[in-house]
This record gives structure tokens, sequence and C-alpha cells, in this order.
């Protein structure tokens, strides 16, 4: 399983996870190509390398046209100087609907849309608690500065070109005291990254470093990345990216992120989850489309009973089998597309044998094949495609393709 670990013993803001995540992609060209999709201009980005207490890491500064260095980092939040934006640019004044009006337009891929928006909410309802607006209401610099769009929207980006299966973090570390901000002197943590961390379950601590550590964006981006927060699990480490943040502290100011590949438990292989649900009115087609898009998006079998619900109408429930991780991606593709406004759901154990993909060379060609081990025995199952592609090239019934003695030798 490709992982992620991010040692947040330095806390996390936005700029330091786009440091630590360039540098395990190693390529800084792609995110700022990517970042143009956007076609939000006023800025630029500066990608250099610092050196925090004798680490280097890389430091991504997002610089504000007509602007010298924006005060932009770990532990200066956006908003904790959105006063020195009040009249320069009239672009700061945006709300969560502007920002998803603008990722929506943009042409970046539709899982990095996603997971941009999903961040960017998190940020919107904490800021909404905290100064006790609605969420529409909430016109914040704290979401609506350029810096917050590039640093969210590039983490989006950045994780779906290095596609990790699992994202794991250590307990966050913030610090303590007080820091100034627009409305004032506030205390540390600062409310909005204590709201994004009790709504999400964060596992978070203060330790003995007298300033910000966690900026909202970077409690965003954590709190939707990591599945668990905990020590690093046993894993084979192949990369390490370190993001630089902007002060310079008594402990080293950096993101740490391994990438490296872990075993799954048999515990998690062997745990998945079910969903279901009923639905009566919504047509054949819909429902087709649906099974389609949930497989495509990582469902591992999805598949409809035909029921029948009160007042005796003739109705269908959608079982849909996935990992634990994929849950919320795929009920949202359910209520996007179907009429349900309700999904259940469990965790159920499963058995799966031991299988590899082979090539098996019949008299007709190569077929792909799925070859599965149960103790000593090998069984070998043609794939579906591959039979009838032959099938209708040759002209040969599929059902003589599947007699073919020879499939369980290789």
């Amino acid at each position: 399983m490709k992982t992620l670990y991010f040692d947040c013993s330095s806390g996390i803001s936005g700029n330091m996870t786009l440091g630590a995540l360039v540098e395990i992609l190693g390529d800084e060209q792609y995110l700022v190509e990517e970042l143009k999709k956007l076609q939000v201009d006023g800025y630029h980005i500066e990608i250099s390398k610092k050196v925090k207490n004798g680490i280097t890491g890389t430091y991504v500064d997002v610089v504000l046209k007509d602007h010298h260095h924006h005060e932009h980092d770990h532990h200066h939040e956006e908003h904790h100087h959105e006063h020195e934006h009040e009249h320069e640019h009239h672009h700061e004044h945006r709300n969560l609907h502007d920002v998803n009006h603008i990722i929506e337009n943009s042409n970046l891929k539709e899982e990095t849309k996603q997971l941009a928006k999903r961040i960017f909410r998190k940020v919107a309802e904490a800021e909404s608690k905290v100064h006790h607006k609605s969420i529409e209401e909430v016109h914040f610099h704290e979401v609506g500065a350029i810096d917050s769009i590039v640093d969210i929207v590039g983490t989006a980006i950045l994780i779906n070109k290095i596609q990790p299966d699992k994202i794991i973090s250590s307990v966050v570390n913030d610090g303590y005291g007080f820091i100034e901000c627009a409305h004032g002197t506030i205390s540390v943590p600062v409310p909005a990254t204590s709201e994004i961390f009790s709504k999400a379950g964060v596992k978070c601590r203060q330790i003995d470093i007298d300033t910000e550590l966690v900026t909202p964006t970077g409690a965003a981006i954590i709190s939707e990345l990591a599945t668990e927060f905990t020590v690093m699990p046993t894993m084979t480490v192949q990369k390490i990216g370190w993001g630089a943040g902007k002060k310079d502290l008594k402990i080293p100011n950096v993101l740490k992120v391994y990438l490296g590949e872990m075993e799954e438990t048999l515990e998690e292989k062997q745990e998945i989850a079910v969903m279901e649900t009923n639905i009566d009115d919504t047509t054949g087609e819909i429902l087709g489309y649906t099974a389609e898009k949930l497989i495509q998006n990582g469902a591992l079998d999805v598949f409809f009973t035909p029921i029948y619900m009160k007042k005796g109408r003739p109705a269908y429930r959608l079982t849909v089998a996935c990992r634990k991780e994929d849950i919320e991606k795929l009920q949202t593709i359910i209520f996007r597309e179907t009429t349900t406004i309700g999904i259940r759901y469990r965790y159920e154990k499963r058995n799966v044998l031991p299988r590899e993909k082979v090539e098996v060379n019949t008299g007709y060609g190569l077929v792909q094949a799925k070859q599965v081990k149960l103790g000593e025995e090998t069984y070998t199952y043609p794939e579906y495609e591959s039979l009838k592609k032959i099938a209708e090239e040759q002209n040969i019934p599929l059902k003589d393709l599947y007699q073919l003695e020879n499939w369980e030798k290789k």
C-alpha cells in the first residue's frame, strides 16, 4: 500500500505542505503548470530552499503582485493580518461560493477539484462557527485570499498526482501563547484551528513553543487527508519530503512527509464496508449509470436486488461493497446521481484468496486470466473481456472458449 506519513511535530501550514509534497513529487513545474488552470492571477510562486536548524527544506512562497513578500506561512495565517490587504486587492473578499466557483471553472481533474473543495469547506465551517455567521456570510480573507487558494488547491493537485492509498499523520503539535490578528490578540491554538480539529477528531496537543504552529489552512488539510493520527507504522520508506515554514524556532520548523510502502494487515484486508439503500423512484438508466460510476471510483462490487417497498411499490436495493476509506466518496456519488436521501452501511469481514494476473497462451492467442491459489491448488479463471475479444474476432462461440482444456496450465 502506497502510504504517506505526515510528521507534524512542528505543526503544519499550507505552504509547508506544498514544500514537502513538491519534494516527494520531485517536479516543481508540475505544480506551477497545474495551478495555471485556476486562471487566478495577481500572484507568482517562488520555490526556494531554506535551512531550519541545520535541516534543509523547500519553502514555497506565494508572492502577490505589487506587494513585497507576503507574510504568508506557517504560523502567520492569512486572517492574522487581513488589515494589510484591506485596500490593496479588490479580490481579497471572497466567500466559499466564489472559491468553489473558481475551482469548478478550472480544468483541473475532477478528484482534485473535489478534494480542494472539501478542504475549503472545513475552513469555512470553522470560521462560520467562530464568527457566528452562516457559511454563506463568511466573507473572509481567511478563505478568499489568493495564498489560501494556492495552498489548498496546490495540495490537492500534488496529492492526486502522488496517488497514495493511505495517509497517516503523527499527533499534530501546536504551540501556545498569543498572536496578533486583525481582530486583536488571540490565543494559540487559534479558534478556527481548534474548531477544525474538534470536528474532525484530530489528535493534537500543545508543546513548549511560544507561537502558532498550526494554521487553519494546515489544520483543514491534515484533517481532510489523514485517516489516523499515530506513531509511524511499519513501512519501507522510499522518499522523504521536507517543507520549510517561515519562522525560525528553537525546534526545526519543518514538516516531514514520508512516502513508502506499508504492508496491509490481514485485518485491514479483510474488513470492508457494505452500503445499502432502497430506491423506488429512479429510472433503470440512471441506476445503471450510477453502478458504472461507483465501479470506476473504486467500489469492489455493486449490485441491485429487486424488492417491494411500501404501498406495494416495486423497487431496487442498491448494495455496494467498498474499502472503508472510499465510503464518503462513493456515498457522494450515490446521493448525487440517485434520488435516495439515506444510505446504511456496516463493516463486514471477508476472506480473499491470493491472486495474480497471468497471461495464458491458448490456441487462439493470448488471454488475460486470474490465477488463484488455495493451499497447494491453483485455479486459473480467464477474464471475460479478453475471451469476448477472441470470440468476436475469430467467430467462435464464447461458451466454447470457456471450455478450453488448458486453463489450468500456465
